[in-house]
């Protein structure tokens, strides 16, 4: 597992570190401090205070120097100057950030927090580890000010951190059952089970083990509640699949090489749920992750099997590649009929056509509550992990339909309506009761394929910000806006 460096916020600077000083746009930039910076520098090097800027300072000694351009001071833009000057500050061994000179509002700490945090984020298994930044200190001139906005910020940077641990782990070694092992120490304290293949099949969550029953590695379900008190009861139902080779329906090589990272849904809302509990919020929130291994064989399931998910409902599998809504389908309709759920958000890397619409960086927000919706979105924008709400088009939804079950597990391709995420979507909403629920599709964000702002390489941890935002505003609103608006 990646560790990350430790983070301090104080009131004076420590005796020796990179140091980086902030500087606002102007022309020259305006460099917010004590600063002594040798004239003509910045007009030299074309600095305009931009966010993500980094200019080195010439200076004797050890100590290195550079000024960091902050843009407007919003959290969006000290997220992005944050990750740049954590990727600069990597080969030290500790960095100074001195903000006495700049106003910082809770809101620009969380950015630059999470910046500082996620930038400095790695992965490996290789047997020599590489240099890592290991401490940072945060120097502002009121440090009490600011202390409740830091330790959130921590707290949601870091459960982002374990969320890409859980998705850059290799799959030879995650397994469901490594999952859940995974799961239970995250989660310690909270009310947590772990279903096995024989209580999923006595149960009825025939999804789940349709899906896993091709690999020797036996799928699992785990569930774990947070009760914080409330007027309602949230739950979190993510995809777990640990590699999918879709199955019978195999997926190209190509098509593979990423697949560890098919667990993403699941990763996120276990964290989430970790930084819930460690915020006290006064909501009930219970997380569902599904977790199969999706892999061909002679005890796999075959394209024209029909299955019987959690609930009853028959499905026809006539792509065992489409997986993902499966096991999902097992966690929604469980949360509707027993958890008997005020408001059910899955979240899952659930379908090629969405990054194809929106890019790798958006993820895809379908529901039936215009109220849930735009909260979802509020969250989005305030935590930087962007959506984008797609319509559920009812014209659709006969793709579904088949001769042999209850549902297709992919649309008609003879109606040629296409819309692979939608009609995706809309099999999930047949499971949901009618009850406020929303799908997030991260299909795109879940995995970057480059180091990019507070992005590294690999797993992204996409969904542990907006979630805990989500769940934070939830908490705070008034009981009257409870979800209960419908599209």
């Amino acid at each position: 597992m990646a560790t990350l460096p430790t983070l301090r916020l104080s009131q004076s600077l420590p005796s020796s570190a990179f140091l980086v000083v902030p500087s606002t746009p102007g022309d020259p930039p305006r460099v917010q401090g004590e600063l002594a910076v040798p004239d003509g520098l910045l007009a030299l090097e074309k600095a305009k205070g931009e966010p993500g800027e980094l200019i080195s300072v010439p200076q004797d000694g050890d100590v290195r120097i550079a000024v960091f351009g902050t843009g407007d001071g919003s959290a969006p833009a000290l997220r992005k100057a944050g990750a740049a000057v954590a990727r600069r500050a990597k080969g030290s061994a500790s960095l100074a950030v001195d903000l006495r000179g700049l106003t910082v509002t809770p809101e620009g700490l969380q950015g630059l927090v999470e910046g500082l945090l996620l930038g400095s984020y790695g992965f490996t298994v290789k047997a020599s580890e590489p240099a890592v930044l290991t401490d940072v200190t945060i120097v502002v001139p009121d440090a009490k000010a600011l202390t409740a906005s830091f330790t959130r910020s921590v707290a949601v940077a870091k459960a982002t951190a374990v969320a890409r641990d859980l998705v850059n782990t290799p799959a030879l070694e995650k397994t469901p059952a490594w999952l859940a092992a995974q799961a239970k120490g995250l989660l310690k304290g909270l009310t947590f089970r772990v279903r096995d293949d024989k209580e999923l099949k006595a149960e009825g969550w025939g999804g789940v083990a349709a899906v896993g029953m091709g690999s020797s590695r036996p799928p699992r379900v785990i569930e774990a509640t947070y009760d914080g008190g409330g007027s309602r009861h949230v739950v979190l139902v993510g995809k777990g699949i640990t590699f999918d080779t879709g199955g019978i329906s195999i997926k190209p090589n190509d098509g593979m090489l990423t697949m560890k990272m098919d667990m993403g849904g699941a990763a996120a809302v276990l964290a989430a749920l970790r930084v819930v509990a460690d915020l006290k919020l006064p909501l009930k929130v219970t997380a569902i992750a599904c977790a199969a291994e999706n892999m061909p064989s002679g005890d796999a399931q075959r394209p024209s099997d029909v299955i019987r998910q959690y609930g009853g409902t028959t499905v026809e599998v006539l792509n065992t590649d489409a997986e993902g809504r499966l096991v999902l389908a097992d966690g929604i309709a469980y949360a509707d009929r027993v958890l008997d759920a005020d408001v059910i958000v899955d979240i899952a890397t659930l379908t090629g056509a969405m990054p194809i619409a929106l890019g790798k960086k958006i993820a895809g927000l379908f529901t039936n509550d215009d109220a849930l919706a735009t909260q979802l979105e509020q969250a989005a924008a305030s935590s930087g992990e962007r959506v984008w709400r797609m319509p559920l088009v009812e014209d659709y939804r006969q793709a579904l339909d088949s001769g042999t079950a209850d549902l297709r597990n992919i649309g008609d391709p003879k109606l040629k309506l296409n819309g692979g995420s939608i009609t995706a979507a809309l099999f999930l909403r047949e499971f949901a009761g009618g009850r406020p629920w929303a799908h997030l599709d991260i299909a795109g964000p879940a995995w970057s394929g480059a180091e990019d702002e507070e992005l590294t390489k690999g797993g992204t941890g996409y969904g542990v910000r907006l979630l805990v935002t989500w769940l934070e505003q939830l908490a705070a609103a008034p009981a009257r806006r409870a979800l209960t608006s419908r599209a």
